[in-house]
């Protein structure tokens, strides 16, 4: 199956710094891509590049199968690359609606005046919230009242709506709760069932592993390779992102802490073993 989006040999520099070399990932479609790395892996450069921010200083993008060289997001966008960012692009005291249809907004006559359709727009956006599972009181709501799950269940079905092929979603439950965590990764997940090509990025493996089906782990801007989840266990990726070196430094670290304070040390230990298996 020829993949939705492939990136062969991608690297991009900035001036002196290399920000990412050689970077080779398929999305496919019906599938959740998980882009891992900790802070200052390269993640956020990897998909600026995918959604035409950035064009990559070598390597070739293809967007199924054929190649293509995208000279704004308006491009990536208008070839069927979505990106949903942390701040989502929404006007807190706007609509429901109206930001459902920021920037494209439908448009009926009414003599020799073009105005705003606001009817179709109310309805459009209850209708494909409610396909996500999303039952809204009131479209004209102001978005700044719903909740942080619910606002990115908004991003995510707008971009579906417009057409979307590919959905980027930049660290979508990285400031939620666990509660409404759990909201967003259902609505991934059902986006995937419509058969979009997911790329979820985050530095949370808990969240990845429980909605993604391959995995690709950055650190430094190089990949550690991209794997399927039968291939791997959550374990494994949390070490490419800590780094065998470090995770190995930071023992040798505990046994010194131990001998001067055991108490530290445990401490220590504690944090860790949350960071690397999630909290008891």
């Amino acid at each position: 199956m020829t993949p939705l989006v492939e990136l062969r040999k991608v690297s991009k520099y900035f001036g002196p710094v290399v920000a990412l070399k050689d970077i080779d990932m398929k999305v496919y479609a019906g599938e959740v891509h998980c882009l891992l790395g900790d802070n200052g892996a390269g993640k956020s450069t990897l998909i600026k590049t995918l959604s035409g921010v950035y064009p990559p200083s070598e390597g070739q993008i293809l967007l199924e199968g054929e190649p293509v060289v995208f000279n704004s997001p308006r491009d990536a966008l208008d070839r069927g690359i979505a990106t949903v960012y942390q701040d989502l692009a929404m006007l807190p005291l706007m609509s429901i609606a109206r930001n459902f249809f920021l920037g494209r907004e439908p448009k009926r006559r009414w003599g020799p005046f073009t105005l705003y359709d606001a009817a179709f727009a109310a309805r459009v956006a209850r209708e494909e919230l409610r396909k996500i599972g999303i039952n809204i009181r009131d479209p004209d709501q102001p978005v700044g009242t719903l909740s942080g799950g619910e606002r990115q269940s908004v991003a995510i079905a707008r971009a579906v709506y417009f057409g979307a092929k590919v959905l980027i979603l930049d660290e979508p439950t990285s400031a939620l709760g666990v509660k409404e965590s759990a909201v967003v990764l259902r609505y991934i997940v059902q986006a995937k069932l419509r058969g979009l090509g997911v790329i979820f990025i985050t530095h949370n493996v808990h969240h990845a592993w429980a909605v993604g089906d391959t995995f690709t782990v950055l650190n430094r801007g190089r990949s550690y390779g991209t794997f399927k989840k039968a291939e791997t266990a959550r374990e494994q990726l949390l070490q490419m992102m800590a780094g065998g070196e470090e995770l190995e430094a930071l023992s040798v670290e505990l046994e010194l802490i131990a001998k001067k304070d055991p108490i530290a040390a445990a401490q220590v230990e504690q944090r860790l073993a949350e960071d690397l298996h999630g909290p008891n």
